[in-house]
């Protein structure tokens, strides 16, 4: 049963999680859709989010899980972040 905390790369004060509530949760649902899991618990604040999920038995990869979530949540928000010049050099966002 994966769990843990997922925290944004600037926490404070940011509160994009929370600002972008509906993305965030369209975007589960489809991850879910496309590699079914189990959402027992899951809290989102403003800068980070805990979760515990339960995995199917023939698929327990949830990092390609959070990949998805984690890409699909940040293309269609606007630009503009603080970005590094690490994460610009390998075209991230921030």
């Amino acid at each position: 049963m994966p769990r843990g905390p997922v925290n944004l790369l600037g926490r404070y004060p940011n509160d994009l999680l929370l600002g972008h509530i509906d993305v965030l949760r369209a975007v589960v649902r489809a991850a879910r859709a496309r590699h079914p899991f189990q959402v027992d618990a899951w809290i989102v604040f403003a800068d980070h989010l805990h979760w515990v999920w339960t995995l199917p038995a023939v698929d327990d990869d949830f990092a390609d899980r959070w990949r998805l979530i984690k890409l699909a949540f940040s293309r269609p928000l606007p630009l503009g972040e603080r970005c590094c010049s690490a994460r610009i050099a390998w075209s991230l966002r921030g």
